[in-house]
């Protein structure tokens, strides 16, 4: 049976919910009974509602921590995402994460959302959250508004744990966040987000405990290491079209051919999408191959951070990579 942890070593795994909500349950299941300590449910419109899914999941398991991974409060008020998130702390006894970040500026987009201020956003729903979570009535007039808010229930608080790739929402994430999800995977993408992660600290009232540094990593693991690799293609695509240049160029990478995997997947083309993924890509972007492969790398990102998500997708078959991951993660941590 999985341990139950907030401390630094903690491992997790990322549930995409595109298949049912009662098979995301049994995927959780299938984590906890594997060691992990944590699942996140991914959030996105185009799949099932991330909080029905945790729901299964809260109900399926018995000590794992349980939270979107990664919701925005751009989609969904702040402040109701702050009662979703209490009732998910009530309904899995306590077990709840708040995963929050400032989400995809181009999923955004297409729903006729501007994502304006993130950083400030970010902030605000995590203060505008807490507040509530401690029983208070809100006022708040900045990026978004609330008169008068209140909970009309006693709740948990979950701590908060910032989605963050640019150093600006790295650097307040280390200075007003639970933990820092990272998303990231290469080594040298993680040593760099840990320096920005280390100026933020600097800012940080030593009130709030501990910071958990985390990296939100895709990985995919088969036995066979080039099936794995086939199967980070879809989520290495989307991460390319939206990998900032400084990134693009630490890794060596064409900023035209990354651009044409965006068009591409703005498109719909998503077959041509895949097919422009490189092996540099995949390496860059993913942790992919067989057992062997996936420990190297997870040995390396353990040198920069504290706890690890392997984040989609998992590999070809999610339940057989859960039970290889769950081994892997083992011999990671043993003494």
């Amino acid at each position: 049976m999985a341990r139950v942890s907030d401390a630094a070593g903690s491992i997790g795994v990322e549930l995409t919910p595109d298949v049912p909500a009662d098979a995301v349950g049994s995927l959780a299941a299938d984590t906890e009974r594997a060691g992990f300590d944590r699942v996140f449910v991914s959030a996105h419109y185009n799949n099932r509602d991330p909080f029905l899914a945790l729901s299964r999941a809260a109900a399926a398991t018995e000590t794992i921590r349980l939270g979107p991974g990664i919701v925005n409060p751009y989609e969904t008020h702040p402040v109701t995402l702050a009662s979703r998130m209490a009732t998910l702390a009530e309904r899995s006894d306590g077990r709840a994460l708040f995963g929050l970040g400032a989400g995809d500026a181009s999923t955004l987009s297409a729903l006729g959302i501007e994502r304006e201020r993130p950083l400030r956003r970010v902030l605000e729903t995590t203060r505008v959250a807490r507040a509530l979570w401690n029983g208070e009535r809100v006022d708040h007039d900045g990026t978004f508004r609330a008169v008068d808010a209140a909970l009309d229930y006693d709740v948990s608080p979950p701590p908060v744990y910032v989605g963050a790739q640019g150093p600006d929402m790295l650097r307040m994430s280390a200075a007003h966040a639970d933990g820092v999800l990272v998303n990231a995977a290469h080594p040298d993408d993680l040593a760099a987000a840990a320096a920005r992660i280390d100026e933020g600290r600097t800012d940080r009232a030593s009130a709030r405990g501990p910071l958990d540094t985390v990296a939100f990593a895709g990985v995919s693991v088969a036995r066979d290491a080039d099936a794995a690799r086939r199967a980070a293609r879809p989520p290495v695509a989307f991460v390319t079209a939206g990998a900032p240049r400084d990134i693009l160029d630490r890794h060596g990478l064409d900023p035209e051919r990354a651009a044409a995997i965006g068009d591409a997947l703005s498109a719909g083309a998503y077959d041509d999408a895949f097919a422009a993924v490189s092996p540099a890509m995949i390496d860059a972007f993913c942790i992919a191959g067989d057992p062997a492969d996936v420990e190297a790398r997870l040995r390396s990102a353990f040198e920069h951070v504290d706890s690890v998500v392997a984040a989609a997708p998992l590999g070809p078959d999610r339940s057989t990579a859960i039970d290889l991951l769950g081994t892997v993660f083992e011999r990671v941590r043993a003494p």
